[in-house]
């Protein structure tokens, strides 16, 4: 009875479709233009990937950081390293340079050497001023040399801040309005008002200028995004395109195919601009996504047409078949396609969620496409020729189909020797893979700003900033000479760590103070003592401006103080051992029950937020695992044949998870995507091979061996097909200039052969091995779904 109830809602459907040709056609075409309207709500993602749920401690913490303390990301640096940069030319336009970008409204301050202000003690009115280092322009060389060596031997406040003294690196700072540091306000700022800047100061002076910080870093990593989508897209359509005319040798098949995957792609950018999602580094590969799933459909379903023109030439009954015979099977191969999408709707990330929710609506909708357009369009043309036929006997497929058969005929001990070789060869490899918390890893490592990136690092020790907050419970309480010190001693923790630049806080104001109160001399560049300190502070507080000196350290309560240092690009290993070490300082020199002191900062942002997405890799792909096994529950009814059909999906991740390992491609959350999306791709092959198998048990009368192989020559032509599509699909994304969209590309393409393999080896061999009990008339008399791959003819058909 449930057979015959499905075949007749299937039949149904068709008999539906087809009788309403130009209204579905009608309903596809404004429900496309109604998306394409939502094109205009499609924004890209202006902040920084925060991979963590909005009430983790973490993220409460980092909050709380940027309320006390405004936006920490917010500055962007300039430097040359040239000595012909200390020419009465060169360094005029320099600092020219400098003036221009302070007038820019979306600069809130710069500095620089041009406005670079020397603490000075007015001995008369016993109060701190401030002075400019350069107060008229540069004429001569001498005059450079003075102003160079007073600024390398006698100002340490500026010591790789402004300037490395060692390399002569001269660098510029400018810190962007934080109310505009993640709107689209920025993006057009560097792309159009300061690139050109730079470009201009390039192209008079021949000097090059180094640019990063993580405004511009963000900016510039977006637009690779951006310019990245056109050239997925259309490299997917190229590599599909011309795969589907290998296998057909139809244009006609080719152009319609092609017409259905770009109107997928136009709902995908819709319902993207319809939910409100940003467009992020994850989402932006949907559309691409979407033309490499939704080929194989209609390889299935041209194929099936194409199957029964041949056999009958009948054109209504072909198409009727179509949909009636391939609906069910393409509806059950996208659910589960869908459903390793969907596991990543359970996560708490947003970024990841979004993706989920995003991915598996368009693969729902792209089997929608599928299923209507194809039959519909079909019935309008004449039938297919001959010579669009003979791909159907192609030689070379059985040749390989055969191959596959002589193995499991012949081979079956050496396939469990090698599977479990290469199972345990994996294992060991899984232990050697790394998780990489690096948010700049996954960076175009030839584009400038990421070379840019590296200069930085090796000239200023950095450019991902780390804070610690220190709260010291009460009011004023930061200037206190016994906080101070405590913070001092804490900065040279900082100091000692070598992939840690030169740490920034109130501390190197207050020294400085003391410097200045001395008259500059270098020497008295030190906290001052206990009896100093007074002297000092009653200078301090006579002093104009003294409250704007101390806000970018102290918040306005006096209470609690920022320590900023910038981070390396450095291993997850090494990142989590500069923590802990950080941890145990903080704990001896600020005792837990008197302060309240914590770490922040985007860089440790980013670890923690790596971190947590592999703890919910693992949920992910255990529900993916969950949802596969119930359709296969729904399918079979039966325990063993569930874990048969995983164990050749599962094989397959685990052999990618110790390539990983052994070639060192870290988990990130590029690379986590690679398992829940391969094993929802890959599973379908075993639905078809499995339904096929049911099949030919009822007809041969329970005879297992038989089966086992008309079920293989049957499915391995459309395993082939479609495995090839998904190979070269995927591996489109390997033209990426992002590190981690090649390593997805890359993993997902081998993981997705390696399953095709696995189904037409190794399944079959479990089958032949194992599959006893399950070829009983009690189980299989009264099939629960009636799948067929690739279109084949029911049983009673053959």
């Amino acid at each position: 009875m449930a057979a015959k109830h499905k075949q007749g809602f299937w039949e149904k459907t068709a008999s539906i479709i087809l009788r309403n040709r130009i209204l579905i056609l009608i309903l596809i075409a404004a429900f496309t233009v109604f998306l394409g309207m939502q094109w205009k709500n499609m924004r890209f993602s202006n902040t920084q990937a925060n991979l963590l749920p909005d009430d983790h401690p973490v993220n409460l913490e980092y909050r709380d950081f940027l309320d006390q303390f405004g936006e920490e990301g917010n500055a962007i640096v300039f430097a040359i390293h040239d000595s012909t940069l200390f020419t009465p030319t060169n360094i005029n336009r320099w600092n020219k340079f400098s003036k221009q970008l302070a007038a820019f409204p979306e600069v809130d301050f710069v500095l620089s050497l041009d406005n670079l202000q020397e603490l000075k003690k007015d001995n008369v009115n016993q109060k701190f001023i401030l002075e400019p280092l350069i107060s008229s322009e540069i004429k001569t060389k001498k005059e450079i040399d003075s102003i160079k060596n007073h600024l390398f031997k006698d100002l340490p406040f500026y010591d790789n801040l402004l300037f490395n003294k060692e390399t002569g690196t001269v660098r510029t700072i400018a810190n962007m309005d934080g109310d505009i540091i993640n709107t689209s306000v920025r993006k057009d700022f560097i792309l159009e008002d300061l690139n050109h800047l730079i470009d201009n100061f390039e192209a008079e002076t021949g000097l090059d200028v180094r640019v990063s910080g993580m405004p511009y870093i963000r900016t510039m990593n977006s637009q690779n995004i951006i310019d990245e989508i056109g050239k997925f897209i259309l490299a997917a359509l190229g590599v599909t395109s011309l795969i589907f005319f290998f296998f057909f040798r139809s244009f006609r098949a080719t152009l319609i195919s092609m017409c259905v995957v770009i109107i997928g792609v136009m709902w995908a950018f819709g319902i993207l601009g319809l939910l409100q999602y940003e467009i992020t580094v994850l989402t932006a590969l949907i559309p691409p996504l979407i033309i490499v799933i939704g080929i194989p459909n209609c390889i299935f379903l041209i194929n099936k047409y194409q199957q029964e023109v041949k056999k009958h030439g009948n054109q209504a009954l072909s198409l009727q078949r179509v949909i009636s015979k391939i609906g069910n099977a393409t509806l059950m191969t996208n659910m589960t396609t869908a459903s390793g999408f969907a596991t990543f709707i359970i996560t708490d990330s947003k970024l990841l969620k979004e993706f989920g929710i995003v991915a598996s609506i368009n693969i729902i909708g792209i089997f929608i496409l599928s299923l209507l357009i194809i039959p519909i369009i079909y019935s309008f043309l004449s039938l297919p020729k001959t010579r669009h036929l003979k791909h159907l006997n192609k030689r070379w497929i059985d040749a390989f189909v055969n191959k596959m058969e002589h193995i499991v005929r012949h081979r079956r001990i050496a396939v469990y020797i090698v599977s479990l070789i290469l199972l345990i060869t994996s294992i060991i490899g899984i232990y050697q893979i790394e998780i990489s918390g690096s948010p700049i890893e996954d960076m175009p490592k030839n584009a400038q700003f990421f070379k840019d990136i590296r200069f930085f690092e090796k000239e200023f020790d950095g450019i991902m900033p780390i804070e610690i907050v220190v709260d010291t419970k009460k009011p004023k309480g930061v200037l206190k000479p016994a906080n101070l010190k405590r913070l001092d001693q804490l900065s040279e923790v900082v100091t000692d760590i070598p992939e840690l630049s030169k740490p920034i806080s109130v501390v190197n104001l207050v020294k400085y103070s003391k410097q200045a109160f001395y008259n500059g001399i270098p020497k008295y560049y030190q906290l001052p003592t206990a009896q100093e300190n007074n002297f000092i502070m009653k200078v301090a507080q006579n002093s104009d401006g003294n409250g704007n000196l101390l806000k970018n350290f102290v918040d306005s309560t006096g209470q609690t103080a920022r320590i900023t240092t910038f981070m390396k690009d450095v291993k997850t290993d090494r990142m989590e051992q500069i923590e802990e070490r950080l941890n145990e300082n903080i704990n001896k020199i600020f005792p837990p029950d008197r302060y309240n002191v914590y770490m922040t900062g985007s860089a440790l942002l980013f670890l923690k937020g790596t971190k947590y997405l592999v703890k919910n890799l693992i949920l992910s792909l255990a529900f993916a695992i969950f949802l596969i096994a119930l359709f296969m529950a729904y399918l079979f009814r039966s325990f063993r044949m569930i874990i048969i059909s995983l164990i050749p999906n599962l094989l397959p991740l685990v052999i990618t998870a110790g390539i990983m390992g052994f070639v060192g491609v870290p988990i990130k959350p590029s690379t986590i995507l690679v398992f829940s999306i391969a094993f929802g791709i890959s599973v379908d092959d075993t639905i078809h091979f499995l339904a096929k198998y049911r099949q030919e048990l009822i007809a041969n009368k329970w005879q297992i061996k038989k089966s086992v192989y008309a079920s293989l020559r049957e499915t391995g032509v459309s395993m082939f097909y479609t495995s090839i599509v998904l190979f070269f699909g995927f591996s489109v994304f390997i033209i990426s200039n992002f590190g981690g969209t090649v390593a997805l590309g890359a993993l997902v393409s081998a993981t997705l052969m390696f399953a095709m393999l696995a189904n037409l080896i190794l399944l079959p061999s479990l089958l032949l091995s194992l599959e006893r009990n399950i070829a009983s008339k009690k189980i299989l008399k009264k099939p629960q779904i009636d799948i067929l791959p690739q279109g084949e003819d029911e049983v009673g058909e053959n």
